[in-house]
C-alpha cells in the first residue's frame, strides 16, 4: 500500500495533467452530444473516464495499462449497448463462442469511437509534456472551437471558457512541476505549505473567472480572416439595405450584392441576391413556448417575388381593442393551446406590424396601458397592423399578446385526400395564384417530386424535403449563374443555392402549381434564450426556467404557410437548418412539441438537448462565478484582518494631514477602552482624572481591576514620560484592552 501510494504521489504531475485533458475532452463530446446517439456520447466518456482513473491509480507497466484500458473500454461499450437496448441478447444462442459474433457486429461502430477517442487521449498526454506544446494544444483547441462557433450553427463559447480555464490549470501544473525538478529543495519546503500553495492558485483563477465575467461587451475592431477573405474576393460588407424575411436587389443576375445586411425589409418585390448577416438584437420575447414571431403574408408572386407589399390595401382591415377578443377564422377539426407572449422593443426600429405567434387572439396591453387607437387587424392573414403617425403614435416598445397556438393532428391530417380536405370549400384563389408566364419546367419539377404522395400533405412533405436537401443554404449565392427571370426557376434549376426567400418562394409556388393553396409568410425565427436575473426567472416544478428570448436580426426569416381545409394554416419551414417549433397532437397522445410535419424526429430531441444543456450550463455558470466572488471576498477579509493595525488609524490621518505618531496612537486606543467602559456602565466623571476614575472603577469591578491599572500605567507613560514610545507599546494598549473587555463580560 506504502509502495502504491508513494507512486501515485510520484506521478501527480501526471495525474493533474490527465485532469486537465478530460476536461478538453468534455467539452469535444459536449459539442458532439447533439449529433452523436446516445449510447455512442455515453460509451465515450466512460471510456475516457475509467481511462484516466485507470492511468492515475493503477501505476504498473505501460502495456499492462494500455491492455487493462482496452478491456475496459470495449465492456462499457457493451454495457451500454445493453443499457439503451440497441442490443438484445438471443436467448437461443446457448455460448459465448455462438453470442461472440453477434455482439461484436452490434457494438460496431460504437466501440470504435470509443477506442479512438481513447487512443486520442493518450497520444495527447504523452505528447503534451512541455510549455510550449501545452500553449500549442490549448490554443488549437480553443482555435476549433471558436471556427465551429463562426462557421456552425452551434453557440461555443462555454466550451472555449473551459478549454481556456484547462489551459491555465495546465499550465500551473507545468510550472509546479519544473520547479520540483530544479529547485528540489525549495519543492520540499513548499511541500510544508500546500494551504497557501492552493489558495494562491484559487484566488488567481477566480480573479480571471471574475475579470472575464464582468467584461463590457464591445464590438470587434478587426475583420475576422473569413470576412476579410469575402471583401477581398469582391464580397464585401456594407452598411445599408436589410435581407432575409423581405429583400430588395433587382435579381438582374449579377454577382450577389454584399451591400446588404439581414432584417426585416418591407419590400419584397424583388427577392434575392446576397447579405451579410447582422447579430444586433430587435426585441426580446417572453413566453412558455418558442416560436416563430408572425409579421406580413404575401400572396401575389410576380415571378421577382411578392407584389402585393402595401399592407394596408390587402383586404378589409378592423380596429383592433386593446383587451377585446380579435375575430379569428378558426380551423374546426385543430385544438388550440393559449400563449402569452411579451415583447419589448430593442432600438429606435418600426414596423408596419406588431409580432406575435400563429395565430393572434388577443392584445392585452400596449406600452403598459390597456387603450391605442392605433392597431388594425386582418383576420384573413392573422396580420396585426400598426398605423402609426409621426409624434402622435409612435411604435410601442413593448406589447403583450395572446395566441391561440393550433395543435396539429398529425397522423389524422396525412390521411386526408383533396376531396375530404378542399371538397366543397370555395377557395380564396389569391392562395392559388402564379402569373401568367410560370415556367413550365417548375410545374413538371413539382409533380415528379410528388409523385409518390398520395395525399397534400404528403405532397407538400415530399417538397419540403426535396427543398432542404437539394439545395445548400448560403448567404451569398452565386447569382453569375442565373439566367431564368423567374426568381423560383432560376433558384430550382441554375443558382440552385440560396436563403429563406429562395426555399419559401420555392414552396409557395410549387405548392400552388398542385393546387394546394399555399402564402408566404415573413417575420422572425424565434431567436436564442436569454440569461436573466433570478427575479425575472419563472419558477416551473421548483426550478428556474429560462423563459427569454433575444431576436437579432440574423433571426429575420421567410417560410410558407399551407392551408389544410378545416385544419387551417400550418407553418412549413423549408430552409435547412430552421425548424418550425410546432404543436402536434396524434391519435393517441397529448400535445408535444414537433417540427414541421415531415421533420425526422431526431431534431425536436436535438433542440430538447440543447435545451436542457443552456439550463444547465446557465446554473453551472452561477455557481462558478458564486465561487470565484467567495474566494475573492475570503481573500479580502484576509488582506484586511492582516493590515488591521495598519488601517485602524486611517480615519484620523486623512484628518490629520499626516501620520500619527506612537504617543498619539495610544492615546487613541485609551479614549477607545474608554468610551467602551462607558457603555458598560463605568462613567468616567468631568472632574476626574483617568487615574481616579481608574481607582474607583478598580473598586466597583475587581475582576478587571488588574486590567485597568495595567492600561492606566501605559497610558500616563506614554503621556507623562519622557521614555521614547513605540508602535509595539500602543499594540500593548490594543491587546490589553481586550483583555480588559473579557474580564468585564466575566465579572458580570
Amino acid at each position: 500500500m506504502i509502495r502504491w501510494w508513494n507512486g501515485i504521489k510520484s506521478s501527480w504531475h501526471h495525474s493533474f495533467s490527465l485532469l486537465w485533458l478530460m476536461v478538453i475532452a468534455r467539452q469535444w463530446v459536449s459539442y458532439t452530444e447533439p449529433y452523436w446517439l446516445e449510447v455512442t456520447t455515453a460509451a465515450v466518456l466512460l471510456t475516457l473516464t475509467f481511462a484516466a482513473v485507470i492511468e492515475i491509480l493503477v501505476p504498473v507497466k505501460m502495456i499492462y495499462r494500455l491492455l487493462l484500458e482496452a478491456v475496459t473500454g470495449v465492456y462499457l461499450t457493451y454495457r451500454m449497448i445493453l443499457h439503451y437496448g440497441t442490443y438484445v441478447p438471443d436467448p437461443w444462442l446457448p455460448g459465448l463462442r455462438e453470442r461472440l459474433p453477434d455482439i461484436m457486429s452490434h457494438m460496431t461502430p460504437y466501440i470504435w469511437f470509443a477506442l479512438g477517442a481513447l487512443v486520442l487521449l493518450l497520444l495527447s498526454s504523452w505528447w503534451v509534456s512541455s510549455k510550449p506544446r501545452i500553449l500549442m494544444f490549448t490554443g488549437m483547441n480553443i482555435a476549433a472551437f471558436a471556427a465551429l462557433d463562426s462557421f456552425t450553427s452551434s453557440i461555443l463559447w462555454q466550451e472555449v471558457a473551459w478549454t481556456v480555464f484547462a489551459g491555465m490549470g495546465w499550465l500551473v501544473t507545468q510550472h509546479l512541476r519544473s520547479f520540483q525538478l530544479h529547485y528540489p529543495r525549495g519543492w520540499t519546503q513548499l511541500l510544508k505549505y500546500p494551504f497557501k500553495i492552493a489558495v494562491n492558485v484559487a484566488i488567481i483563477f477566480s480573479l480571471v473567472i471574475i475579470t472575464g465575467v464582468n467584461m463590457p461587451e464591445v464590438r470587434p475592431t478587426l475583420t475576422d480572416p473569413y470576412t476579410a477573405w469575402q471583401e477581398w474576393n469582391g464580397n464585401g460588407s456594407g452598411s445599408s439595405g436589410s435581407k432575409t424575411a423581405g429583400s430588395s436587389d433587382n435579381g438582374s443576375g449579377t454577382a450577389s450584392a454584399g451591400s446588404t445586411t439581414s432584417g426585416y425589409s418591407t419590400d419584397d418585390n424583388n427577392l434575392g441576391g446576397g447579405f451579410n448577416f447582422d447579430y444586433s438584437p430587435v426585441m426580446t420575447v417572453t413566453a412558455d413556448l418558442r416560436t416563430y414571431m408572425r409579421g406580413e403574408t404575401r400572396s401575389v408572386y410576380s415571378g421577382t417575388g411578392w407584389s402585393d407589399d402595401n399592407p394596408f390595401t390587402r383586404g378589409d382591415l378592423k380596429g383592433g381593442v386593446v383587451g377585446q377578443p380579435l375575430e379569428q377564422n378558426k380551423a374546426s377539426k385543430v385544438q388550440t393551446r393559449e400563449l402569452k407572449q411579451t415583447v419589448k422593443i430593442l432600438g429606435g426600429n418600426s414596423y408596419p406590424v406588431l409580432f406575435g405567434g400563429l395565430s393572434i387572439s388577443k392584445v392585452n396591453s400596449v406600452n403598459g396601458a390597456d387603450t391605442s387607437s392605433s392597431l388594425l387587424w386582418r383576420s384573413e392573414g392573422s396580420e396585426l397592423l400598426w398605423e402609426s403617425v409621426e409624434n402622435s403614435r409612435a411604435y410601442p416598445r413593448e406589447y403583450v399578446l395572446t395566441s391561440q397556438v393550433p395543435v396539429i393532428p398529425i397522423q389524422e391530417l396525412n390521411k386526408q385526400t383533396y376531396e375530404q380536405l378542399y371538397g366543397g370549400l370555395d377557395i380564396d384563389q389569391q392562395y392559388l395564384q402564379l402569373p401568367g408566364n410560370f415556367p413550365e419546367r417548375v410545374r413538371e419539377l413539382a409533380e415528379k417530386v410528388t409523385a409518390q404522395g398520395k395525399t397534400p400533405y404528403e405532397k407538400i412533405a415530399l417538397l419540403q424535403q426535396y427543398l432542404q436537401q437539394s439545395f445548400p443554404y448560403t448567404n451569398q449565392p452565386d447569382l453569375s449563374r442565373r439566367k431564368s427571370k423567374d426568381l423560383v426557376e432560376s433558384f430550382l434549376f441554375e443558382i440552385m443555392e440560396g436563403y429563406c426567400d429562395y426555399y419559401s418562394t420555392a414552396l409557395v409556388t410549387m405548392a400552388r402549381s398542385l393546387d394546394i393553396p399555399a402564402r408566404w409568410v415573413k417575420g422572425y425565427a424565434p431567436g436564442e434564450q436569454a440569461e436573466l436575473p433570478d427575479n425575472l426567472a419563472v419558477q416551473q416544478g421548483g426550478a428556474v426556467l429560462n423563459n427569454n428570448y433575444t431576436i437579432t436580426n440574423a433571426d429575420a426569416h421567410s417560410w410558407a404557410e399551407v392551408y389544410f381545409g378545416d385544419y387551417g394554416w400550418i407553418p412549413v419551414e423549408a430552409t435547412p437548418g430552421f425548424t418550425a417549433p410546432l404543436l402536434a397532437q396524434s391519435e393517441d397522445t397529448a400535445p408535444q412539441a414537433t417540427a414541421a410535419p415531415e421533420e425526422e424526429q431526431t431534431r425536436p430531441e436535438q433542440v430538447e438537448v440543447n435545451k436542457g444543456t443552456q439550463e444547465q450550463s446557465f446554473h453551472l455558470k452561477i455557481w462558478i462565478v458564486a465561487a470565484a466572488a467567495a474566494v475573492l471576498l475570503a481573500w479580502a477579509g484576509f488582506l484586511l484582518w492582516q493590515r488591521r493595525f495598519t488601517l485602524r488609524f486611517f480615519l484620523q490621518r486623512l484628518r490629520n494631514g499626516q501620520p500619527l505618531s506612537a504617543v498619539q496612537k495610544v492615546e487613541a486606543e485609551t479614549a477607545r477602552w474608554v468610551r467602551y467602559a462607558r457603555r458598560k456602565g463605568m462613567l468616567k466623571e468631568e472632574h476626574e482624572t483617568l487615574r481616579e476614575s481608574v481607582d474607583r472603577w478598580s473598586h466597583e469591578r475587581p475582576a478587571a481591576s488588574g486590567n485597568l491599572t495595567a492600561l492606566l500605567r501605559m497610558f500616563e507613560r506614554a503621556k507623562y514620560s519622557p521614555e521614547v514610545i513605540e508602535d509595539k507599546d500602543w499594540r500593548s494598549v490594543y491587546t490589553e484592552a481586550l483583555r480588559l473587555r473579557k474580564s468585564i463580560k466575566s465579572g458580570k
